[in-house]
């Protein structure tokens, strides 16, 4: 395994008129923090992750500061270099992958829901002693509840919060561009259980997302070819659901519960815009496991 410096293999795309990219990951033979199991590599670098920032005149609205300072910094020095002298942040939710690069925007707005902010601070400790730590923390300074309406330049954002993937998410609609940041709300190949308790009502706001008016999907863990070529289409939300929804069905089904991804998501891989990414396989399997504990837990 290589292991090039951080930050030093990021791609800059832009996948939508106003829209950067700033994606990483998914390079063959490569691992950027350490050979041990971490979060950098095996929730982040190793299944592909992109974060975003919106950009108009001299307004900048960045949506995650990514997996660590030196991406942080690329992102502010590319957009400072665009001629951005006014930046906000906007977290998509409290996991370490999205709030890493926090410190490089310790003087800007970073705005959050309130879920967010508490879960941030109730997890300060963890999270400065993570490996990698993500030491200091830097919070967010202004929060919101339930939804938040914002002009980047001349471009209308709407944040919007549910519960999918987390507690805690906040998507970023661009209604007049029909378009959808949807932060770990939605992955390719599958989605990452982190909450495999809340699964039943992941699915209700998965419904309540879908009847949204939007027509492309911009997700922070996916394919680099597919960000790069303007997003996913509505399928992914398809796709999503149908993966959770088999997922509580492993709970009565043992055979089910056995499958390798590739056979378990063979149906959605054919017919939605995700794609089998065989790192997935690992994801998948801690999924499986997830819900049978959870399952077994509440049973007790």
């Amino acid at each position: 395994m290589t292991r090039p410096p951080l930050g030093s293999t990021m791609r800059l795309v832009l996948p939508a008129p106003n829209v950067l990219g700033f994606y990483d990951g998914r390079v063959d033979g490569v691992r950027i923090w350490s050979d041990e199991p971490n979060w950098l590599d095996d929730g982040a670098y190793t299944l592909g992750i992109c974060t975003y920032a919106i950009v108009d005149g001299s307004q900048a609205l960045v949506y995650d500061t990514h997996v660590s300072l030196p991406h942080a910094r690329f992102i502010r020095r590319t957009l400072e270099d665009m001629g951005a002298t006014s930046i906000r942040v906007v977290l998509s939710h409290w996991h370490d992958d999205h709030i890493a690069g926090n410190e490089v925007f310790q003087d800007c707005e970073i705005i959050a829901n309130n879920l967010t902010a508490s879960a941030l601070e109730r997890g300060r400790t963890d999270i400065e002693s993570s490996n990698p730590p993500i030491r200091p923390l830097v919070l967010p300074n202004r929060m919101f509840e339930n939804s938040l309406s914002l002009t980047v330049g001349t471009v209308a954002v709407e944040l919007r919060q549910v519960e999918i993937h987390s507690h805690d998410g906040t998507v970023l609609l661009m209604p007049d561009a029909g378009l959808l940041l949807a932060g770990d709300t939605l992955e390719d190949s599958v989605t990452y259980v982190s909450e495999p308790e809340r699964l039943s009502e992941h699915l209700v706001d998965l419904e309540r997302m879908a009847g949204w008016q939007f027509d492309r999907i911009l997700p922070n863990h996916g394919s680099l070819q597919a960000i790069e070529a303007g997003g996913y289409d509505r399928s992914f939300i398809e796709a999503t659901e149908a993966y959770v929804r088999k997922l509580l069905a492993c709970r009565q089904d043992p055979d089910l519960a056995k499958q390798d991804l590739r056979t378990f998501g063979n149906d959605m891989f054919a017919t939605t815009a995700t794609e089998y990414f065989a790192p997935y396989e690992a994801v998948h399997r801690q999924n499986v496991e997830a819900v049978l504990a959870a399952s077994a837990g509440n049973a007790r």
